[in-house]
């Protein structure tokens, strides 16, 4: 049975692309930041929103490569990217955007061929189950899309 995982699923694209609770949508919000803002940063010590969706794809990677199993991209390969510098000749707005969606099409498909005692595997790297990754994932695209939201809003 695979129940939990499909509630999961609803509730990531709901979260994505849906009607959420909390109000608009992740990509609905992303599609609508103005690329030549997106490299601005609010204040002296604060993200700019190429920085935000960055990182925000460095952690759904590495839940992708986490359901892939894939070895060659592990925590420490994470870990240097999060936060990465960035470069805007190479991290454009629509190519990070076009990243983060493909990536999080990928998880769902991963997920629709996986039943709920996948859940409770423990993920590579971590003292935690997939269950908290994948909660945490929802939560972590939340939290930063409320930073960009933000951000967008005061420029």
């Amino acid at each position: 049975m695979n129940k939990e995982i499909l509630a999961i699923i609803n509730e990531m694209e709901t979260v994505l692309d849906g009607e959420p609770w909390f109000g608009r949508a992740v990509y609905e919000i992303l599609q609508e930041v103005d690329a030549s803002k997106a490299f601005v940063k609010p204040g002296p010590d604060a993200h700019s929103m190429v920085e935000l969706l960055y990182h925000m794809i460095t952690w759904a990677e590495f839940t992708l490569k986490r359901i892939e199993k894939d070895q060659s991209f592990d925590l420490e390969a994470s870990e240097k990217l999060d936060w990465r510098q960035i470069d805007p000749q190479i991290h454009g707005w629509e190519e990070g955007l076009s990243q983060y969606i493909a990536i999080h099409q990928q998880i769902l498909a991963h997920l629709k061929e996986k039943e709920d005692a996948f859940l409770n595997e423990k993920v590579d790297f971590r003292n935690y189950d997939y269950r908290f990754l994948l909660k945490g994932l929802v939560q972590h695209n939340i939290y930063h899309l409320g930073q960009i939201a933000y951000v967008k809003k005061l420029l």
